[in-house]
C-alpha cells in the first residue's frame, strides 16, 4: 500500500478516535447537543396558528380543571377544620393537582372576588374577573374564556359553579361568593403536548 496512504488513514483514524474521546468525557456537549435538538424540535412551532394552540389550552384546560375541581371538593368535605379548609383553599395538600400542575407546567390558582384588585394579575385578567363576578351576581351560566397574554403565556379561566361548596367554602366571605380557576399555560409545553398526541396518533 503507498505510503502516504497509510500515514492519511493513520492520522484520520487517530483523529476521529480522539473527538470520540472528547466527546465521551464532555457530558456537557452531550447534553448541550440534546437541548439542541429540543430546540430545533420545538422551533416547530411555526407550522402551528394560534387557533391551534386555543384549541388545545381549551381541551386540556377543561379536562385538567374538572380533575383538580373534584380533589379540592373531595378533601374539602373530609374535614370542617378552618384552618385546614383555608389550606385546601390555598391548593395545598393536593396530590393530584401539585403532579399535573408539574407535569404540564401549569400555573394553577384559584381567584376570587378580592383578586380583581391583584396587581400581579394582568388588566385584562382582572377585567374578565370583573366580568364573570358580574355574571355570578346575575345568576348567569359561567362559561370558559382563554387569553393570550404574551407570546409565550396563555391563561385559561372557567368559574366554579355557584353550587359547588368550594364558593362558599373558600370564598363565602365576599358579597357574592364565586370563585374562578386561573390556568396559566407555557406555549413550549402545549406545543410539545400537541406533538406527542400527533406521534400516538400515527404510531
Amino acid at each position: 500500500m503507498n505510503k502516504g496512504l497509510i500515514m492519511t488513514l493513520e492520522t484520520f483514524f487517530c483523529t476521529l478516535t480522539f473527538s470520540v474521546f472528547l466527546i465521551s468525557c464532555n457530558p456537557e456537549r452531550v447534553r448541550y447537543t440534546n437541548e439542541l435538538k429540543q430546540e430545533m424540535a420545538d422551533s416547530k412551532i411555526k407550522r402551528i396558528t394560534n387557533a391551534d394552540l386555543v384549541e388545545t389550552v381549551d381541551d386540556l384546560g377543561g379536562k385538567v380543571i374538572a380533575v383538580v375541581e373534584k380533589e379540592l371538593t373531595t378533601q374539602l368535605q373530609k374535614t370542617t377544620d378552618p384552618a385546614e379548609r383555608a389550606k385546601i383553599c390555598q391548593l395545598q395538600n393536593l396530590p393530584r393537582t401539585k403532579a399535573i400542575a408539574e407535569r404540564y407546567a401549569l400555573d394553577i390558582r384559584l381567584l376570587g372576588e378580592a383578586d380583581i384588585q391583584n396587581k400581579a394579575l394582568t388588566a385584562k385578567e382582572r377585567e374578565i374577573l370583573d366580568a364573570y363576578l358580574y355574571s355570578a351576581k346575575q345568576k348567569q351560566s359561567p362559561i370558559s374564556n382563554i387569553q393570550k397574554l404574551t407570546d409565550t403565556t396563555y391563561v385559561y379561566n372557567k368559574p366554579v359553579p355557584l353550587s359547588n361548596p368550594i364558593c362558599d367554602v373558600c370564598f363565602g366571605k365576599q358579597e357574592t361568593p364565586f370563585a374562578v380557576w386561573h390556568l396559566g399555560f407555557n406555549k413550549r409545553e402545549v406545543v410539545r403536548r400537541m406533538s406527542a398526541s400527533v406521534k400516538k396518533k400515527k404510531a
